[in-house]
């Protein structure tokens, strides 16, 4: 929303200021040249701010309470600049909103200043001021401590949030570059687990192929001990000959030997 800088008469916020007497946050001055660099200064030091009516003379009322009377005054762009010059010749500069008034008539100055998100403020001459009731004076000692210890802790904590910030966000780097190394890694895990899931799974299907080529192999021996001690048998009824039955305990031997062997492994197997 636009604030109007010009009006043809004289604006409501103007009218309550002129309706009372100077004070705390209002100021009467008749001509720009009674504006000085402390007068904004003591306004930007207040913590409500105020207004400084330039073109308006003072007088008293009836009633006996002052109230500002419009005078008028220039209002051109030397004006503008006077004015501008003295809020830039406050250290830091004070900030002030220009509003001409009344311009169809008597124009007149508004000059809005802010209470100042960087005090305390000075004059270039080293000036420290504040208002108080009708007047500008200076900030006593303590005062002018308090503005200050106020100013450096809110330096502080936005330097402090700022560098937690960072840090955050560098954690926030940080973890999440270590949370990939992690996947990364557990997916090497699992690549390796499957790998030597399928090795036990082909070695054990070695094993049991080997256990039963042996387990055949020793029934088989077994089923020719029998049909060898059948077709001993047979030939010792038909011929008694001794070197038959030498020939006989050879190949016995040989095959009992033979048959441990297969046992002997199949254990192993087992085991």
């Amino acid at each position: 929303m636009s604030v109007r800088r010009e009006y043809r008469g004289v604006s409501q916020r103007a009218k309550s200021l002129l309706a009372k007497p100077e004070g705390v946050d209002v100021d009467f001055k008749r001509e720009i040249s009674g504006i000085k660099s402390r007068d904004l200064v003591s306004f930007a030091n207040s913590a409500q701010g105020g207004a400084i009516l330039v073109g308006v003379d003072e007088y008293t009322s009836p009633d006996g309470v002052q109230r500002g009377r419009i005078v008028g005054c220039d209002v051109d762009d030397g004006a503008r600049l006077s004015l501008i010059n003295k809020s830039t010749d406050c250290y830091p500069i004070v900030d002030i909103e220009l509003v001409i008034e009344n311009i169809s008539r008597k124009p007149f100055f508004r000059l809005e200043i802010a209470p100042g998100n960087k005090r305390p403020y000075c004059t270039q001459r080293g000036e420290y001021a504040i208002r108080a009731d009708a007047r500008s004076r200076a900030l006593y000692p303590e005062e002018l401590l308090a503005m200050f210890m106020d100013r450096e802790g809110e330096l502080f904590l936005s330097r402090f949030r700022e560098a937690v910030a960072q840090l955050e966000q560098r954690l926030g780097q940080m973890d999440h570059a270590f949370g990939a190394g992690m996947v990364h890694l557990v997916t090497h895990l699992d690549e390796l687990d499957s790998q030597v899931r399928r090795m036990l799974a082909r070695v054990d299907q070695m094993t049991d192929s080997a256990k039963k080529r042996s387990r055949n192999m020793l029934q088989a021996l077994r089923d020719s001990q029998d049909s060898i001690a059948g077709l001993e048998v047979l030939l010792m009824a038909q011929n008694g000959n001794p070197s038959g039955r030498e020939m006989m305990r050879d190949f016995y031997r040989r095959l009992d030997q033979l048959t441990d062997s297969l046992d002997a492994h199949e254990e192993d197997k087992d085991d």
